[in-house]
């Protein structure tokens, strides 16, 4: 049973996105500032409760959305969403992404509605009385988890967007909505936001949901660990939009890279979290808030919160017969042959077949289809599937396993201790496949690949490593990249073809050919999209390329 939410889920009155449309008037803001808007000043703790749960509301709604953005756009996931390429979610997977595309809007604009309320909360909150009905811990909680959950959006925006508006106060001027600013400054802010929440969150949370002193640790981690490579800049992007080389990977900063090490030391030493023995046991509706989570994004399913998490559906979408596509998933068998048989990660992020309650068997590789993400696939107790894919599983963002990964990827780039080997073969043990004896780059690439598959890290890793171009020549040796799979009569000569199946593997063929054709530089940036009624935002300045 689904632990309710203490205090329900409310969205404040405000505009579905912070800024202003350059064609719309805006009376309340004008570039002077204008009049302050109005803050709603809560009397009771139920009221101040209600302001900071509006904070979370639209990140409900972007559960699944990450993955049609962050893993389609890599040489790792397609996108069959829709049987028209021309859709948003194919879009992304064939790289024709445009400013116009839902998901970038989607993601951009609810983490700034995000914000606004996260300034709402603050603000009003801080403004409070102290009473009976309000006490001083009730506002400083509630602020702190405001202050938590801007930092986390800003963390997500400015990897995905680059440089970005930062809006902070309810009373932000046109001038501060539209202009850009630079990364650094956006991360000081995330590093300010992170840190002052700290000393008024517990240090541990049961329901990992609710913001904690180790989960701020842990995004400072890896906040640390991606600014201290040295993200690119705008300048860089234009230089390189429309090549096919990566940039050139700087020195690192090495006091950041320091300061994730030791973030991720402090949550490793706390001894609030622990690696499951059993990899299945992290996934799954009967599993949420196990030792290994250390913060997720609540969900009670459709109709019932904002919106229920899709991922329990998008990457299996109903393979039984009449099969119908996945919306999302793996773009070639080589990423299950990448683990050997006997890795514990190998059954749950690359499935090939699923038992259902039924007693049908489905097939999720050749001849009839590929091979899916199988951490969300809801599985019962005795391991056999759902017939549906219940959406108020909780998405999980941050677990202890990316931690060991965080402090492994900083101390491989300061080139301290033992480079990462401990931490990696934390994991590896945990895996049941055997210690590496050191640790080459190749190898921390892949133990990020091969813990994390399909967990929505995958082009944050290929951006911030500065391979992402690279990344794509692996395609051309992808077995569904061969011609036999745009070919009918040799798709059919193919040992154990399923005639029936060769649209299917040629809307593949054409996916991974795109991607090949169209990757370049501008996609180490998503473009600064349009507001949810399509209109311009008024951001001074377009990401290059686009």
């Amino acid at each position: 049973m689904k632990r309710k939410l203490l205090f329900p889920v409310m969205l404040i009155a405000l505009s579905v996105f912070a800024f202003s449309s350059c064609n719309d008037s805006n009376d309340d803001l004008g570039e002077g500032g204008g009049a302050k808007p109005e803050v709603p000043v809560p009397a009771t703790a139920l009221e101040a409760a209600a302001l900071a749960n509006a904070v979370y509301g639209p990140l409900q709604t972007l559960s699944s959305s990450y993955s049609f953005l962050i893993e389609s756009a890599t040489e790792a996931t397609i996108s069959f969403e829709e049987a028209d390429d021309t859709k948003d979610g194919p879009q992304v997977s064939i790289l024709e992404l445009e400013k116009s595309n839902w998901y970038p809007i989607k993601i951009f604009n609810r983490l700034y509605t995000s914000i606004v309320a996260a300034n709402t909360a603050i603000e009003g909150i801080g403004a409070a009385p102290v009473s009976d009905q309000l006490k001083q811990s009730d506002k400083d909680l509630l602020i702190a988890r405001s202050q938590f959950i801007r930092g986390y959006n800003y963390f997500q925006l400015v990897q995905l967007f680059g440089e970005i508006p930062l809006i902070v106060r309810t009373d932000a001027t046109d001038t501060e909505k539209e202009t850009r600013k630079s990364v650094d400054e956006v991360y000081a802010q995330i590093v300010s936001d992170l840190n002052a929440a700290i000393p008024n969150l517990p240090e541990w949370e049961a329901k990992k949901s609710d913001p904690s002193q180790l989960a701020a640790k842990t995004i400072l981690a890896k906040v640390y660990l991606t600014w201290g490579q040295k993200p690119l800049t705008q300048d860089e992007v234009e230089a390189i939009k429309y090549g096919k080389a990566d940039p050139v990977k700087p020195a690192v900063d090495t006091e950041k890279l320091q300061k994730a090490k030791d973030y991720a030391d402090a949550v490793i030493n706390s001894g609030k979290y622990t690696l499951l023995p059993d990899f299945n046991n992290i996934w799954g509706v009967r599993n949420e808030n196990n030792a290994e989570v250390i913060f997720s994004i609540y969900h009670e399913g459709d109709g019932i919160d904002i919106q229920g998490n899709h991922q329990t559906h998008c990457g299996y979408t109903w393979p039984k017969f009449p099969r119908t596509d996945p919306h999302i998933s793996y773009a070639d068998i080589s990423y299950e042959n990448a683990l050997p048989d006997g890795d514990a990660r190998k059954p749950y992020s690359y499935t090939t077949r699923v038992e259902h309650i039924d007693g049908t068997i489905d097939t999720l590789t050749w001849p009839l289809s590929i091979v899916r993400p199988g951490k969300w696939i809801h599985r019962t107790t005795t391991g056999l599937s759902e017939e549906t894919q219940p959406n108020d599983i909780d998405h999980i963002d941050f677990r202890f396993g990316e931690v060991y990964l965080i402090k492994a990827e900083a101390q491989f780039f300061l080139g301290s201790e033992d480079k990462g080997l401990a931490a990696i073969n934390t994991l590896r043990a945990r895996a049941h496949v055997p210690a590496l004896t050191s640790v080459a780059l190749q190898d921390l690439y892949n133990e990020w690949g091969y813990e994390l598959a399909f967990e929505q890290k995958h082009w944050l890793n290929l951006v911030r490593w500065r391979t992402l171009l690279s990344s794509f020549n692996k395609i051309k040796s992808f077995e569904y990249y061969k011609d036999a799979y745009n070919n009918q009569a040799a798709f059919e000569a193919l040992p154990g073809a399923d005639k029936t199946r060769f649209a299917f593997y040629a809307r593949i063929y054409k996916h991974l050919h795109a991607k090949i054709k169209n990757i370049d530089g501008h996609y180490y940036r998503f473009p600064i999209p349009l507001s949810e009624s399509y209109n311009e935002l008024g951001v001074v300045g377009q990401n290059p390329g686009y």
